[in-house]
């Protein structure tokens, strides 16, 4: 029998009953509250604390199977693959474009199928992938055609971004979606550092390989497939916790069709241009990177060094969210802004140039300043979102009227989708930034990163930040 539990909250009069039966892991939620007070203290804070921590190492190790070509391609000349280094950009690319594509499905598929539902299954998926990639890296012989259709679905991990973020917003009450996003997001994006410093070391166990070894031209045995087969139980762990775990609501479950406004609204594109500019930067610089200092620094340890820079920027979008809540977003996104163009002005000028052999430790300080900033505005943007559709929609309306109930629910719906939206876009920083270190000069494709940096100042400043500005975040 179920328990039901009453507070002082009324619907059109009345006293309001909470099942308690509802709240418990794996089920359904009809009834969510966060922004009351005593419901959030009585069965909300608990419910989304347990489902954001289940959500977060999910999401961690599906950015493992998103970058985890990051550092394999930089592995398999030495074991005799014979694939040019603008082939092995373009592993490294593949990725983003699959996973930045395969997000603008998530976006609206988490929110239809359900945060547990979809965590489980779209965990489980990356199994696939996982144990391709293990068999073939065995094989230099294996066509590039065939690595290249692999590092295609492991970008599917990258989608799993949109689907977590978009679900896990509707869990929180305004006062605390820039910090739940911001845990979310950046423990998420630690993927990216976790795959770049347990591979180098993984790929020397020869106790947990499954195949055969392969070796370098000294003779030294690694096996490569242990970066892949390692995850495979741990994802099917992760995907079973998630399905017994976490709860769909009800609420965030919206059809296509309704979810479809937000492209029509205009602070939807604008705040897609900006988390390009944080998100893509990030993600973009994680995958370039290992291969950027291999070939600009050879001298210097991929797997020393590569790791550094994501992690960096993960737990500076903890930061972000959280300053943001505080400060205001829009302040915190310009800040970011100018601290990664002031960053990459530097990488520009410690890069190798005619002559000079460069300066690899202005270089790589120059990126980790990149990395903070742009995980501080990863975190600041995702805390704007809400604020603008909330402003925007509740304008004028009195708080416990059905109106304001109405556009409440409305601004938290397309606040979900616009989350996961511009999520999807950013993904493509992914793949454009190693396929322009690939295709053009390193020193053009940054000063073209500044540049886009003064625009999305303007946008921010201008839209967001400025003394009467259209949507104050």
């Amino acid at each position: 029998m179920s328990s039901v539990v009453q507070d002082s909250r009324t619907t059109g009069g009345s006293p309001a009953s909470y099942d308690a039966e509802q709240y418990r892991p794996g089920r359904t939620i009809t009834d969510w509250e966060p922004e009351n007070e005593l419901f959030w203290k009585s069965f909300g804070r608990k419910v989304a604390g347990r489902n954001l921590w289940i959500a977060v190492p999910a999401l961690l190790v599906a950015f493992v199977v998103w970058q985890v070509w990051s550092v394999t391609a930089t592995n398999l000349k030495d074991v005799g693959f014979g694939f040019s280094t603008s082939q092995l950009f373009w592993l490294t690319a593949i990725p983003g474009l699959t996973g930045g594509t395969a997000r603008i499905f998530y976006t609206f598929l988490g929110p239809m199928i359900g945060q547990r539902r979809f965590t489980a299954l779209s965990t489980a998926v990356l199994i696939v992938p996982l144990i391709w990639l293990g068999i073939a890296i065995q094989d230099p012989t294996t066509p590039y055609t065939v690595m290249v259709v692999i590092a295609a679905l492991c970008g599917i991990g990258g989608a799993n971004f949109a689907s977590s973020l978009a679900n896990i917003g509707f869990f929180f009450p305004k006062a605390k979606k820039g910090s739940a996003t911001g845990i979310n997001g950046g423990l998420g994006n630690l993927g990216v550092s976790v795959v770049q410093l347990l591979t180098p070391i993984v790929i020397t166990w020869s106790t947990i390989a499954i195949g055969s070894a392969q070796h370098k031209a000294d003779g030294t045995p690694v096996y490569l497939q242990n970066a892949a087969f390692l995850w495979v139980p741990i994802l099917l762990v992760l995907a079973a916790v998630a399905w017994f775990g976490q709860n769909d609501l009800k609420v965030a479950s919206t059809p296509f069709k309704q979810q479809k406004v937000i492209f029509k609204r205009k602070h939807n594109w604008l705040m897609t241009w900006l988390y390009v500019g944080t998100f893509g930067s990030f993600i973009g610089f994680a995958a370039a990177l290992p291969m950027l200092i291999k070939t600009t620094f050879p001298d210097y340890s991929v797997a020393t060094y590569a790791w550094m820079g994501p992690a960096v920027g993960a737990l500076a979008r903890w930061a972000g969210g959280w300053i943001a809540d505080k400060w205001g977003g829009a302040r915190v996104t310009i800040l970011s802004f100018v601290g990664m163009a002031a960053a990459i002005i530097g990488v520009i000028d410690f890069l190798p140039s005619g002559g000079d052999g460069g300066n690899f430790y202005g270089f790589f300080f120059c990126f980790l300043a990149a990395f903070f900033f742009s995980g501080i505005g990863n975190g600041s943007t995702f805390r704007q979102i809400p604020v603008i559709f909330r402003g925007t929609h509740l304008k004028g309306l009195a708080e416990g009227t059905p109106e304001y109930t109405k556009a409440l629910k409305q601004a938290e719906m397309e606040s979900g989708a616009v989350t996961g939206f511009t999520s999807a876009i950013a993904a493509y920083g992914f793949f454009f930034i190693p396929a322009l270190f690939g295709s053009v000069a390193v020193t053009s494709a940054m000063w073209g990163f500044v540049a886009f940096y003064v625009s999305c100042m303007v946008v921010t400043w201008w839209f967001y930040a400025r003394k009467g500005a259209e949507a104050p975040s």
